[in-house]
């Protein structure tokens, strides 16, 4: 019998993610898109700053209906180099404290919220999402965008988000569910092989949502989306433009082409599943 691999720890995971030289990278590919890295814009990042599925457009669907007031602090979970957090902070006016697993990311994203005048608003904390050093009921509300993918514990990463919540908060998810068409292939952006793909069902993520505390006001498959955003992009490139997400190239590098070629054979076999569900911390 074929031995199921060894689930991968904190650290291997993290250094899916870790090349030690990502700023440079992205300075690098911000000088040819003609931007000077010392003082980009919001535009000019948002093609390497949102490293979930759909890019930028995706945080835009976040915030459409959001309830968030400038005084309001606002919890990002796995918030990678910061581009929703900014996104929000710059839209809203809100704090936002982000917390990743990856020491870079964290990084990276202090450095560019500091060129882009955010740091009174947004700060990065490096830590592990299921222990995290934030007070009980600290957030107005929360959010998770292609995070959990790499947490086997669902129902203890939900409570504990749940409990960093005031009653009454918000909290939304993104992720890539499992769907009926098998294991996807690996590598994908999340993950260089199964040992540190956690992949739920949407029912499981519903039911594990629901466990942790959370009442669970609205979920959809955004697989259509998804289908729509990769053939807008390929237009994009085959007319000689730049792909508009450029994230999974940057952070990857080698593997991001055939990562991202895997997941969107996954999407298109049924063996993943993008899902988003808005939830809410009920009131005592």
């Amino acid at each position: 019998m074929e031995e199921e691999p060894a689930m991968s720890t904190p650290t291997d995971i993290a250094r899916h993610y870790t090349s030690g030289d990502l700023l440079a990278r992205l300075e690098a590919k911000l000088r040819e898109d003609g931007v000077d890295p010392a003082c980009p814009t919001f535009d000019a990042l948002a093609p390497y700053d949102q490293f979930h599925g759909r890019g930028i457009d995706a945080t835009e669907d976040l915030a459409q209906d959001l309830e968030v007031s400038p005084t309001n602090h606002i919890l990002d979970v796995g918030s990678g180099i910061g581009g929703p957090a900014r996104y929000l902070a710059r839209r809203f006016g809100c704090r936002v404290s982000g917390i990743d697993l990856t020491a870079e990311f964290c990084e990276v994203a202090r450095h560019l919220t500091a060129q882009l005048g955010l740091t009174e608003r947004i700060a990065f904390e490096q830590g592990d999402a299921l222990a995290m050093p934030f007070d009980d009921a600290a957030f107005d509300g929360a959010y998770t965008m292609n995070v959990s993918m790499n947490i086997a514990d669902k129902r203890a990463f939900f409570a504990e988000i749940h409990r960093v919540l005031k009653p009454g908060a918000w909290f939304r998810l993104s992720e890539i569910a499992q769907g009926p068409g098998g294991a996807p292939n690996y590598p994908t952006p999340w993950a260089r092989t199964a040992s540190s793909s956690f992949l739920a069902t949407p029912a499981e993520t519903y039911a594990n949502l629901e466990a942790s505390g959370f009442t669970i006001e609205s979920q959809r498959d955004t697989a259509e989306a998804a289908l729509a955003y990769a053939a807008h992009s390929r237009a994009v490139v085959d007319a000689g433009g730049k792909p508009p997400h450029r994230a999974v190239a940057l952070v990857h590098g080698e593997i991001a082409e055939e990562a991202m070629a895997n997941t969107g054979r996954a999407l298109k076999e049924g063996c993943t599943v993008p899902i988003e569900m808005i939830c809410r911390k009920a009131d005592p």
